[in-house]
């Protein structure tokens, strides 16, 4: 069974940004080709359930991703980590089997 885990600090992060925003259903992840090294993270909110969705839920918020995108997304913990001043979504993809420099893009 394929699976996508949710960190505290990313359920407490997406909690927050449904909150502010007033209305969603969850976070939405995506991959999408792109950068040097294969495949990037496409995040947005999700408003609807598409008919392709695969919805995880866990610490009372949802991740949803599409059903293509899943084989590359399986065993996923989504996080959110603060870096000096910056703050983001981190992937611990264990499917990945190189990055590029910069850290944009990845490859499985």
């Amino acid at each position: 069974m394929q699976n996508i885990t949710i960190s505290e600090s990313a359920a407490t992060q997406i909690r927050h940004v449904l909150e502010e925003r007033g209305s969603g259903l969850g976070l939405r992840v995506a991959i999408k080709p792109s950068g040097c090294s294969g495949y990037s993270y496409v995040l947005d909110i999700a408003d609807d359930l598409r008919a392709d969705d695969v919805a995880f839920e866990e610490r009372g918020v949802k991740v949803l991703v599409d059903k293509e995108a899943l084989a590359v997304l399986d065993g996923t913990e989504v996080d959110y980590v603060s870096e000096g001043l910056n703050r983001f979504f981190r992937f611990n993809n264990p499917n990945v089997t190189d990055e590029c420099g910069c850290g944009e893009s990845f490859n499985v």
